[in-house]
């Protein structure tokens, strides 16, 4: 079955309740974040529609934000 959505398979069909998980703009950009037990956020998914975002070393995910 193809799903034709920018959604991730994860968010279609999810496996457990993510309450941590939370969509911001960040320097302009929609990125997908965790919040840590620090109260830092961790980038999950960046949501762009620029290829060049996407080579762009602060939108890796894994990345804590300043």
């Amino acid at each position: 079955m193809i799903l034709y959505t920018p959604l991730t398979q994860e968010e279609i069909f999810p496996e457990e309740e993510n309450t941590n998980r939370e969509y911001i703009s960040y320097e302009g950009r929609t990125i997908c974040v965790n919040k840590t037990a620090d109260g830092e956020y961790q980038l999950v998914q960046l949501l762009s529609t620029d290829p060049q975002d996407f080579l762009n070393d602060k939108y890796t995910p894994g990345r804590i934000l300043p």
